[in-house]
């Protein structure tokens, strides 16, 4: 289903999907050896960017938050059931100023689940896989999201996804800073 999020927001450094910004599911789960796993996205060949890896994704509707689009988003191209998600963090990985000063950001949302879930490809997917956190940047990723993996794998540092921890149930949803915040 076509949303109003759905169109390109020009500016300086290059076209960015979503005129609300866009958002995608970083989604950890512990392998049955009990190291943690994220799920990615073969994008499919026709895609922008097609070909790369990176995670279930796509444009903000103007109604939406971060968190609601990427479990929309993590849905539509994975199958994934949002009550099976559990939101750990928000982190703004890139951002951009279009036209008339429009902030367009690209915000991925670090969820857990207690296992390897499922998934069911959509059109715009080639493959889903779960692959170890190690072994992710041997992947051909989508340039944003290799921009901003080394990042992101701090982030999951913070946030330990095991499921009886602590420091989990302490912090509740971490909201880490982006570029400008």
């Amino acid at each position: 289903m076509r949303g109003d999020g759905d169109g390109w927001v020009v500016s300086d450094t290059g076209n960015h999907w979503g005129r609300h910004g866009a958002a995608g599911l970083l989604l950890r789960a512990p392998r049955p050896d009990g190291t943690p796993a994220v799920l990615l996205q073969h994008r499919a060949p026709w895609s922008h960017q097609g070909g790369t890896w990176g995670l279930p994704g796509g444009a903000r509707d103007s109604h939406e938050t971060a968190e609601e689009a990427a479990k929309r988003e993590a849905d539509e191209e994975a199958g994934l059931p949002s009550e099976r998600l559990r939101v750990r963090a928000t982190v703004i990985t890139a951002e951009a100023f279009g036209a008339g000063g429009t902030r367009w950001t690209y915000t991925t949302v670090v969820a857990d689940t207690d296992e390897l879930l499922q998934t069911v490809l959509n059109h715009e997917s080639a493959e889903l896989r779960w692959v170890g956190e190690d072994e992710v940047a041997e992947l051909p990723l989508h340039p944003g999201f290799a921009a901003s993996w080394q990042r992101l794998r701090a982030a999951l540092e913070i946030v330990p996804w095991s499921p009886g921890d602590q420091l989990r149930r302490d912090l509740g949803v971490l909201r880490i800073a982006g570029p400008r915040d």
